[in-house]
C-alpha cells in the first residue's frame, strides 16, 4: 500500500495569446500583482496553428509565455485558472476576449496545463477545471503525448520549458 506524500513543487507559468500587444502588457501587470516577480518572458512568436481564436482575438495572433518565480503546490492551479478566466473577462471588449491566458506549471517530470475544456486525456480537478499533462520529461528533454498541442511540441517551446525546469531544479530542495 502506498503512503500519501506531498506533491512535487511546481513552477508557475502563463501562456498568452493576443493580437493587440497592449492587452498583453495590461495582463502582465495584473498577473505580476497577483503572482509576484516574473522570472522571464519568452520571445513573441506568431501563432498560426489554428483559426479557433481568430474571430475573438483578431489576426495575427501572437504567443508569449510568462514564467513566474512563484513555486506552487500543484493543487493551486484550480484557483489560478479561475483567476486568469476572471482576468480575461475583465480585459474583454464588446463581449470578446482580447487575450487568452492559460496557466500551467512545470515540475521535474512534466508540464501541466489547466483548462475548462474536458476531453479524453484530461483529468477533472474541481470547480470546473481540468488538467492535462502536456509534456513529460525523459532522457534530458520534454516529450509530447498524442494529444499535445502542435505548438507545444516545437523545439522553441521545449527549450522554454527546459529553462523553467532548470530554474525549478536549482531552487527547490529534492
Amino acid at each position: 500500500m502506498g503512503t500519501p506524500k506531498e506533491p512535487e513543487k511546481a513552477l508557475l507559468f502563463v501562456a498568452t495569446l493576443y493580437n493587440n500587444v497592449e492587452y498583453f502588457y495590461k495582463a502582465k501587470e495584473l498577473l505580476k500583482e497577483q503572482f509576484g516577480e516574473i522570472l522571464f518572458e519568452s520571445p513573441q512568436w506568431l501563432w498560426n496553428h489554428t483559426e479557433y481564436y481568430r474571430e475573438e482575438l483578431g489576426w495575427p495572433i501572437q504567443r508569449r509565455f510568462l514564467c513566474f518565480k512563484l513555486i506552487i503546490d500543484p493543487s493551486r492551479i484550480i484557483d489560478i485558472k479561475l483567476y486568469t478566466n476572471t482576468l480575461e473577462e475583465r480585459l474583454s471588449h464588446d463581449g470578446k476576449r482580447q487575450i487568452n491566458l492559460d496557466p500551467g506549471y512545470v515540475t521535474p517530470s512534466k508540464v501541466v496545463l489547466a483548462t475548462t475544456k474536458n476531453y479524453a486525456h484530461r483529468i477533472y480537478l474541481g470547480k470546473g477545471i481540468y488538467a492535462e499533462v502536456t509534456l513529460y520529461y525523459r532522457k534530458g528533454s520534454f516529450r509530447p503525448h498524442e494529444f499535445t498541442y502542435r505548438d507545444y511540441q516545437s523545439p522553441e517551446y521545449i527549450e522554454i520549458f527546459k529553462r523553467m525546469r532548470r530554474f525549478l531544479m536549482e531552487t527547490t530542495p529534492r
